[in-house]
């Protein structure tokens, strides 16, 4: 172990605002910590290690935590043994949408895991004609969205997808099936056990308990207050300073300790249908980082971002909490690699093949795939809504912790490791006949999702917007890659990250008019649009 404290000195400085808090545990006692900068710019209030931060997505793992515990301690309510089982079937039946309900045979464990193939709620929102800043209630809205999610986009247990419905629909059961609110649960079953002394569950957004506030922006660009509406429950929702967090990380290394403990039990690395291994289970994330396993999670909203990292073998837990959107993964890494004396990877000298580059197409998933170049050594392949960096090991060939790639002539072979998938996609060129200068002009319908879409302007100059029940959302850019294939671009979501760059693959009929496409991102794929209007 090096020292603690001057590695955290020196993260203000690479990190620096508007503000943000990190801690480091070693053998389940705090090892140091730093606060930094400002909860709230405007007010010039500090951050402080009491200070609330909504944490997110991190909130799936302590969801599972009460889903467990109840197998265990079930409630008053609650049956026992096989009739459990049958009352969360029951429970499924209820919440999932008759289209997909029967036979698809969806489980508890394929949503803790993120192996259902439902496709995420919060990327659909923008089909569903929903403002990044608008308001997405659990009451009205929320209901509408399930019953809209009517097919998989693949089959449950096969894959992985991270799809924040997953956990929506997890809490919703477990409140069911237990009689207790989630809210209730999650205070009884986590937070007084781990001493989490301020840490209170707030599923709306904006009524978050002061006086953090979330930026988005840049010290070059400068830093606005995050405006959030939206309401969540099970897939997020929990507030906790960093004292909070502490005590959690110390919570978890004593459960570590027990191998019968429940911590134990949900950190137990999951399995496909196939029996590959998986790499997220239970709201947690497995990694390696050179050669040391880590569990953990991330945790994003707009105007904040989160990281929690726990290295089993060395007793050793790192968390980040920032108000603004910076890489809190890459913090958390930067803290265990010199907490542990670790050496950064040595940079690959190869000089990247130029075929590499360009755009491609998954023909199975109807995505796009665009790859550029990076720094020395590196290539930068866009796919699953953000730019991943992949080192490369041969002129032709490359991987990440994450994927490992090839390319060959205009094919292009991927193996998605943590997706569970092997793909081949074929490159797009662009054609020098004259693209249809209307081919998307006019109006589609989906309806599974009852949602519409309009597009505008001529050739390449294209915008589009959606309607669907949050109403008429703005209009977006759409960029041509091929006479067949758009990019939808989506910066901005109600949720964060926001999907990206969606893909649209045109449909043509015989006379060569488009009929309609496929859209998708890698949260929700395979959707159909077909025209409704007549003259085109």
């Amino acid at each position: 172990m090096q020292d603690i404290q001057q590695i955290l000195d020196s993260l203000p400085v690479s990190y620096r605002g508007p503000g943000g808090a990190i801690a480091v545990l070693k053998d389940g006692r705090l090892a140091g910590q730093q606060v930094w900068g400002f909860a709230d710019l405007e007010k010039r209030i500090a951050m402080t290690d009491q200070t609330l931060v909504p944490i997110c997505s991190i909130t799936k793992q302590m969801v599972c935590a009460v889903l467990k515990d109840l197998e265990r301690h079930p409630t008053a309510l609650m049956a026992n043994g096989a009739s459990l089982a049958q009352a969360y079937s029951a429970a499924l039946k209820d919440l999932l949408p008759a289209e997909i309900g029967p036979g698809s045979e969806v489980t508890l464990q394929h949503l803790c895991d993120n192996q259902t193939g439902i496709r995420d709620y919060w990327a659909m929102t923008l089909l569903w004609g929903g403002h990044p800043e608008g308001r997405f209630s659990l009451d009205e809205d929320a209901p509408q969205a399930l019953q809209h999610l009517q097919s998989l986009h693949f089959e449950p247990g096969s894959q992985y997808a991270y799809a924040n419905t997953n956990f929506h629909i997890l809490a919703r059961a477990i409140e069911q099936v237990s009689g207790r609110s989630i809210s209730e649960l999650l205070t009884e079953r986590v937070f007084e056990p781990a001493g989490m002394a301020t840490a209170q569950f707030c599923e709306k957004t904006d009524q978050h308990v002061g006086p953090c506030v979330g930026y988005e922006g840049s010290a070059e660009q400068g830093y606005i207050p995050a405006r959030n509406q939206v309401e969540w429950s099970g897939d997020a929702g929990v507030v906790a300073s960093l004292q909070d967090m502490i005590a959690y990380e110390s919570w978890l290394q004593r459960q570590w300790d027990d191998p019968a403990s429940i911590y134990r039990t949900l950190a137990e690395q999951p399995h496909f249908a196939d029996g590959a291994l998986a790499h997220y289970g239970n709201g947690l994330a497995h990694v390696e980082i050179a050669g040391f396993k880590a569990i953990g999670h991330s945790g994003a909203l707009r105007g904040f971002r989160l990281q929690r990292l726990h290295v089993p073998s060395d007793k050793l837990s790192v968390i980040v909490m920032l108000n603004h959107e910076a890489d809190p993964a890459a913090a958390a890494e930067f803290v265990l690699r010199n907490a542990l004396d670790l050496r950064e990877p040595v940079a690959s000298s190869v000089e990247a093949d130029p075929a590499w580059f360009g755009d491609y197409l998954d023909p199975v998933s109807q995505l796009a795939i665009r790859i550029a170049p990076a720094g020395t050594g590196e290539i930068s392949l866009s796919y699953a809504g953000y730019p991943e960096t992949l080192h490369l090991v041969v002129a032709g060939r490359a991987r990440s912790r994450e994927m490992e790639a090839a390319i060959s002539g205009d094919d292009l072979w991927l193996r998605r490791i943590e997706d569970n998938r092997e793909i081949r996609a074929i490159r797009l060129h662009t054609s020098n006949a004259p693209t249809p200068t209307a081919s998307l002009q006019g109006n589609f319908h989906c309806v599974e999702l009852g949602s519409t879409f309009h597009a505008f302007g001529l050739g390449n100059h294209c915008y589009a917007a959606f309607d669907g029940f949050l109403g008429k959302g703005p209009a977006v850019q759409l960029q041509q890659l091929a006479p067949e294939v758009w990019l939808l671009k989506c910066p901005r979501g109600m949720d964060a990250p926001a999907p990206g760059d969606w893909t649209l693959v045109v449909d043509r009929d015989a006379a060569g008019r488009t009929t309609g496409f496929t859209l998708g991102c890698w949260l929700a794929r395979g959707l159909k649009y077909q025209r409704i209007d007549a003259d085109h």
